[in-house]
């Protein structure tokens, strides 16, 4: 089975084993900076090139602690030249830490300063006890669904062999999300070939 659709996938100059999907999110009131900061730190890392980043969206929470202020999440494209998956998840938790995380000491289910998760890393499904990939629970939440679907809808979940489009379709995920607008990054330095 393919990870990848040539035809629906916008990506399809980048090879699909290179093709990196990571979630952002967070609902700090500075989350949106330390977003950008991230892409761009991302973005300057030898190996990686931000290819996309899809619109932004407001979420309200999901878990037990509803009480807390709505999410920002989108999702980004990266094509990773040199970087494996294991070496992209540790810098994307090194750049949680220095924007304020701390996942020692945080609720689970509660707010964050920055959430990079690594949701797809070509087709490759990993189980380990520091990576399992895909994601766990992408297929069940809209909030990673939806902005994975503006960039990807045709792209194939590698262990359940549907679309993103279909499995955004099927999800039971009730909470509220609205669609705003590009985080003010520039265009031409989010989408363009490696």
């Amino acid at each position: 089975m393919t990870a990848h659709d040539p035809e629906a996938n916008p990506f399809s100059t980048v090879s699909a084993t290179r093709l990196a999907w990571i979630g952002l999110g967070g609902n700090h009131p500075d989350t949106l900076s330390r977003m950008r900061r991230a892409l761009v730190r991302l973005d300057r890392h030898a190996g990686l090139t931000l290819l996309a980043f899809s619109p932004l969206y407001r979420t309200e929470p999901v878990g037990p602690i509803r009480h807390q202020p709505w999410f920002w999440n989108g999702v980004a494209a990266l094509a990773c030249r040199t970087s494996g998956p294991r070496a992209l998840l540790r810098l994307l938790q090194r750049l949680e830490r220095e924007a304020g995380r701390d996942r020692g000491h945080e609720i689970h289910w509660g707010p964050r300063p920055l959430d990079l998760d690594l949701l797809f890393f070509g087709g490759r499904v990993i189980r380990s006890r520091s990576l399992i990939l895909p994601h766990p629970r992408l297929h069940a939440r809209r909030f990673v669904l939806r902005p994975l679907a503006d960039l990807a809808p045709g792209w194939i979940h590698p262990t359940c062999g549907k679309t993103i489009d279909r499995l955004l379709d099927e999800v039971d995920d009730t909470a509220r999300i609205i669609r705003l607008g590009r985080m003010g990054v520039d265009s031409e330095r989010l989408i363009r070939e490696p």
